[in-house]
């Protein structure tokens, strides 16, 4: 099996991809699938990039969230928050990084899989897919900072209403809402050059002036505080026996 979390720069295009390699596990993060993002971020910065797109293997999830073979029910509050941090990490480095940064959503995501497309500036998404932030249906709420990304992304109202809710929409309601910024058919996500090329006749110096800009508006001072809290808050919630009883039965349907 190769290497689960890859990533490749294409020097003559100026651009990097982050890919997710888990179809088999729907691409769930794992602890040790957190570490490596972080070190192909690291070196991601590193490259002369105009943008970076984070996008997943297969046609049916970009991201189920967070596996649950590492992030199970047993774990104590202590432990699920060192745990939840370490995605966390991942997502505020995405929100922050010097480019714009585009989820490529090859599927539907749930979770903490949201949490992870939130992170990113834009996001595209194929036809028929569905997106759930569905933590509070397990007893929790959103454990890697994604609730307070989405905020900054949506309309703050909404923003809560789905995550109280934990209602999974299609893409066509989410276009509508702003988060999804476009849908492609499948002809569309064949030519990958195509998809993108709003964003590869941008020079390096308008997309590191835009995505500052971008930055200065949503506000980032005290971001990172936030994140932590809401990952803080989440683990309050881990051990309690709503969030026990779903892991079980997630367990149990698989």
């Amino acid at each position: 099996m190769g290497e689960t979390i890859t990533y490749k720069f294409y020097p003559e295009k100026a651009y990097g991809i982050i890919t997710i390699n888990r179809p088999e596990k729907r691409n769930a993060i794992s602890i040790e699938m957190a570490k490596r993002l972080l070190l192909v971020l690291e070196e991601a910065n590193q490259d002369p990039l105009k943008f970076l797109v984070v996008t997943g293997v297969g046609n049916r999830m970009f991201c189920s969230g967070g596996d649950l073979t590492d992030l199970h029910g047993e774990l104590s509050s202590s432990e699920a928050e060192s745990s939840l941090l370490k995605m966390m990490e991942v997502l505020y480095r995405l929100a922050i990084f010097k480019v714009p940064t585009i989820a490529l959503m090859n599927g539907g995501a749930a979770g903490g899989g949201c949490e992870l497309a939130s992170a990113c500036d834009i996001r595209i998404a194929k036809s028929d897919t569905k997106f759930g932030f569905v933590q509070t249906n397990l007893g929790i709420i959103p454990g890697w900072g994604g609730g307070v990304l989405l905020a900054k992304r949506i309309h703050p109202s909404f923003a809560n209403q789905w995550i109280m809710e934990g209602t999974i929409f299609d893409e066509k309601t989410l276009e509508l809402k702003g988060w999804i910024h476009r849908v492609i058919d499948d002809n569309g996500w064949a030519d990958i050059d195509k998809l993108l090329e709003p964003y590869l006749t941008k020079s390096y110096s308008q997309m590191q002036i835009l995505k500052s800009q971008f930055l200065d508006e949503i506000g980032v001072i005290g971001l990172k505080d936030k994140m932590k809290n809401e990952v803080k808050q989440c683990a309050t919630l881990w051990d309690s026996q709503e969030h026990k009883n779903a892991v079980l039965a997630f367990f149990n349907r698989n």
